[in-house]
């Protein structure tokens, strides 16, 4: 696949060539779609929502038990699309330095002694924090610095980070002993929270089948970073309508308790998204669109995609954990408004 970005625009606000680049996108990410699908099984809704967020040039949050194929899921997309990947696993004792990188003295070719910075993991295309919440606040910290600013700073020298970069953090959420959960405002930096579940029984028989033979299925190479890069430069000519943006902002802002009219979102919601998640999902609507070989997206995307863009940007109150109501409910009742 080639994604050319040409500047020449129409009076409609496509390019003359951006209907044929974004149907060739949208061929080009249903093939990455399928060759993923060749290694994960059963996990429809958890691929599309993480290409989506790799297309918006956005990081993800993967929620799931151990087991269902998190690390695997990151080194097949690595593949696919054509990206330098790296693992950290995450634990209490692991230090900023191991993941950023550190300077080391050493002999100089001219004699005397100096210093030379050895990059860390997060030097990577496409990085993998697994159970990032075994890391200390400082690390945790550290990495989540390096998703905003896409650059480290070590001994006073700023290192750029390769582009384009994205992490893919996990996170177990039955094992809490020994735990540092994210802050609200560092979990707002992840485009979306990505639940990962069990798979369905067809899809589980057909894992067993195709990873307990003789071979196991590999994926193939589809796109390069250069055209992830142009791809993700052409996501943003894409249009969005009036009434999409409307309805987006609709459920973004009824979710604020401060802000809405709704006495249960008021009785039930501590605090809402704030203005990354307009963003997030302004982005995200596009790319399911360009997915779905649409040129523009629809409510039925923001329907679609309030929940993984949401829920990780709210945080219910006293009062509704009582009652048993979860941010699921909340967010339903947010779409809602759309229907």
């Amino acid at each position: 696949m080639s994604v050319n970005v040409s500047t020449d625009t129409t009076a409609t606000g496509f390019n003359h060539d951006a209907v044929a680049q974004i149907t060739a996108l949208g061929n080009s990410l249903s093939t990455v779609k399928a060759e993923v699908g060749k290694v994960i099984f059963g996990q429809e809704a958890v691929v599309e929502q993480t290409l989506i967020t790799i297309l918006c040039g956005g990081h993800a949050l993967l929620v799931g038990v151990p087991g269902l194929a998190k690390t695997r899921l990151v080194e097949t997309f690595g593949t696919v699309i054509g990206l330098d990947n790296q693992r950290i696993q995450c634990t209490p004792d692991l230090m900023p330095a191991d993941i950023l990188g550190s300077e080391v003295l050493e002999d100089a070719p001219e004699g005397g002694r100096q210093f030379r910075f050895l990059p860390g993991p997060v030097f990577a295309q496409l990085l993998m924090a697994d159970e990032i919440n075994r890391a200390s606040p400082r690390t945790q910290s550290a990495l989540l610095q390096a998703m905003q600013e896409q650059a480290v700073s070590i001994a006073g020298q700023t290192h750029a980070l390769p582009s384009p970069f994205h992490v893919l953090a996990t996170q177990n959420p039955i094992e809490q002993e020994g735990t540092y959960p994210l802050p609200e405002a560092q979990l707002d930096r992840f485009l979306m929270q990505i639940d990962v579940g069990y798979p369905d029984l067809d899809a589980e028989r057909q894992m067993l089948i195709n990873t307990t033979g003789t071979e196991n299925a590999r994926a193939a190479q589809v796109m390069t970073a250069a055209e992830l890069r142009a791809a993700q430069a052409l996501l943003r000519q894409v249009p969005v309508g009036e009434s999409v943006v409307s309805g987006l902002l609709e459920i973004v802002r009824a979710g604020r308790p401060d802000s809405t009219t709704d006495a249960t979102i008021k009785r039930h919601v501590a605090w809402g998204p704030g203005p990354r998640a307009s963003q997030a999902l302004t982005m995200a609507v596009r790319a399911r669109a360009v997915m779905d070989d649409r040129l523009t997206p629809s409510i039925d995307d923001v329907l679609a995609l309030a929940k993984p863009i949401l829920r990780h940007r709210m945080a219910l109150n006293f009062a509704a954990r009582a009652e048993g109501i979860t941010i699921a409910d909340v967010i339903d009742t947010l779409c809602a408004r759309l229907r």
